[in-house]
């Protein structure tokens, strides 16, 4: 790859909260379409550093370099959508953010991907595998070139993380970046660099 193949570069960015330090200075630089997987404990980092990829914390220290115009997708571990809000009504809110052409045609293309019901009940009344992939449907609006998982598959049964991953991996194979943080070893294997965290520093 080239220089130019960088999608974003995080230099010395760390993080605290009061005097906790949830993350020590770490530097990471991700590339167009690669896979990577973010391992290690409980209050390792994971999230936080993932939340700061995604500009949803700013860093403490360091700094950040996004390549002009990337468009980036998360998926954090707490919901990302509007549990008053039924399926439909959350995806045409987020299309509308992202400027995406016509919300509804959107919001009903994504339903049938991702096999999501439109029947007027709310969000918050859905399963917990049915939630998951809406937060997924949300995190690609956009077309993302990055995608950034907290832990995508923590609650859900074998088959729902099958169908989550296949939808994870359709972005892989069309060029796009993935970064995701998981605790579970055989999600590991998707990933062609693995980036382990302990105790809020980078050991791999």
């Amino acid at each position: 790859m080239t220089d130019g193949d960088w999608l974003l570069r995080a230099h010395g960015i760390a993080r605290r909260f009061g005097a906790a330090h949830a993350l020590e200075p770490t530097d990471v630089e991700l590339r167009a379409g690669e896979t990577v997987a973010l391992i290690g404990p409980n209050g390792a980092g994971k999230s936080t550093l993932l939340s700061l990829l995604a500009g949803a914390l700013p860093p403490s220290k360091g700094t950040l370099e996004r390549r002009p115009g990337l468009r980036s997708g998360w998926l954090p571990q707490r919901p990302g959508h509007y549990a008053r809000l039924t399926p439909r009504e959350n995806l045409e809110l987020f299309a509308r953010l992202h400027g995406d052409g016509d919300p509804s045609g959107v919001a009903t293309a994504a339903l049938e991907r991702f096999g999501l019901p439109d029947s007027g009940k709310t969000t918050g009344a859905l399963s917990v595998g049915n939630r998951q992939r809406l937060s997924l449907a949300i995190a690609l609006l956009g077309a993302p070139e990055l995608l950034l998982l907290d832990e995508p598959t923590a609650a859900l049964d074998p088959q729902q993380r099958d169908l989550l991953w296949e939808v994870a991996l359709e972005h892989t194979r069309a060029g796009g970046t993935l970064v995701f943080a998981t605790q579970q070893h055989e999600e590991i294997s998707h990933a062609e660099r693995v980036i382990e965290l302990r105790e809020g520093k980078v050991v791999t």
